[in-house]
């Protein structure tokens, strides 16, 4: 499946993370050191060369004709809003089944998020719901590409039209966080909507050495505006016709980040071999009643950021425990929906409000799918998995431990 060396312990016994990014770092090291030490060499820390090659690969990547890097992912998200003028009295029609950064640009801004349910399969918003939450006062769209798949932007932009007339009524920005190099229809994401949102947060699919964000667009005056607004809100230097944030995208990342862009389709690749492995391992040890795979919708292309499976019969948590116990990695994303969250109660969400996001939330559970990933420490994951459902014939020595045991 890979060539990428074994755990030196037992691969019957040996811990499996859910992630590691060393893996992935450390055969590059002597390239990103060289990228690195030319940024020092240069002391152009901000807004250097490397910054510039970043923005231009990147919006090339993803069809579009301008990207403007920034801090973080969560940055990218309220430098787009600011773009868009959003601000009190403004509702913000977004997904709670999300990363709290989603909501939290929203309110940083003063307007008012407006929660949508997801659909089932995908765990993406519901087109349908998006249509029935807008209102007089939406001011944007902010669909989320969970997981690495697109939301349905084809039937987001519909939803929109209907009620508005035209689908450039409302503008849409991508919450591409966890999606670089995701597509629906031949298309990235990024270029999808009036504008995309990226992390290069560490753990990301393209991950830095730290903080790091870019906005993509067509339009080539929020273009300019964002570049604005990331520096002070001064165009020229020391003059301010805006008031923005400081959120620069510093060189050393983008240097780091450079050298990684190179890889990223590979890496997106190898994890769609190790989703479509657990699927295959997973149907022929008659697992599908218990663990629920996940979907794909027709026509896109997932880049696989998590492998989510939904765990039935109320026993995620169990199962969660049970992997913990043989030191194998896995992570709940994300266990309370953001409108139950203490700080957002003021909106008057009640337990209920969105039923296909509060079940996903009892029931999801993402398992290691990082392109390091060795197939033995995915037989390990399946071995354990089977385990735990109470299946006898298992594929290495996890087999032999009793079902109750690995519960």
């Amino acid at each position: 499946m890979n060539n990428h060396p074994q755990n030196p312990e037992s691969p019957k016994t040996a811990p499996v993370p859910m992630l590691d990014v060393n893996r992935q770092n450390v055969p590059l090291q002597q390239q990103i050191s060289s990228a690195m030490a030319q940024v020092c060499q240069s002391g152009a820390f901000v807004h250097g060369p490397a910054c510039r090659q970043l923005e231009s690969v990147i919006a090339d990547y993803c069809g579009v004709e301008h990207a403007v890097g920034c801090a973080s992912g969560s940055d990218a998200l309220l430098l787009s809003l600011m773009v868009l003028g959003v601000g009190p009295g403004d509702e913000v029609v977004l997904p709670s089944f999300t990363f709290f950064a989603t909501a939290g640009a929203v309110v940083r801004l003063g307007a008012k998020p407006v929660f949508a349910d997801i659909l089932p399969a995908t765990f993406n918003i519901d087109p349908a719901d998006i249509e029935r939450k807008i209102t007089s006062a939406t001011k944007a769209i902010l669909p989320v590409h969970l997981f690495g798949q697109p939301a349905d932007m084809d039937r987001i932009a519909d939803a929109i039209a209907s009620k508005r007339g035209s689908a450039a009524a409302i503008p849409i920005v991508e919450d591409a966080a966890q999606a670089i190099g995701a597509q629906q229809g031949g298309r990235r994401v990024g270029g999808l909507g009036t504008l995309g949102c990226f992390s290069f947060y560490p753990t990301k699919n393209l991950g830095g050495f730290g903080d790091g964000g870019m906005m993509t667009t067509h339009d080539a005056g929020l273009a300019t505006k964002l570049r604005t607004l990331r520096d002070h809100g001064q165009q020229p230097r020391y003059h301010h016709r805006l008031v923005g944030v400081n959120s620069r995208l510093d060189t050393l990342q983008a240097a780091v980040l450079n050298v990684k862009l190179q890889y990223l389709d590979s890496w997106a690749a190898e994890r769609a071999c190790h989703a479509n492995r657990y699927q295959a391992e997973l149907d022929r040890l008659g697992l599908a009643n218990q663990f629920v795979h996940p979907q794909v919708a027709a026509g896109c292309r997932s880049v696989w950021n998590q492998y989510t499976v939904r765990v039935l019969g109320g026993r995620r948590d169990d199962l969660n425990q049970a992997l913990s116990a043989h030191e194998i990695g896995s992570a709940i994303y994300y266990p309370i929906p953001l409108y139950l969250q203490e700080c957002f109660q003021s909106l008057g969400y009640q337990p209920g409000s969105l039923p296909h996001t509060e079940r996903a939330a009892k029931e999801v559970l993402s398992l290691p799918v990082f392109p390091e990933l060795t197939a033995a420490e995915q037989d390990r994951v399946v071995a354990a998995l089977a385990s735990f459902a109470g299946v006898l014939e298992l594929p290495n020595a996890i087999a032999s431990e009793p079902a109750q045991d690995a519960a």
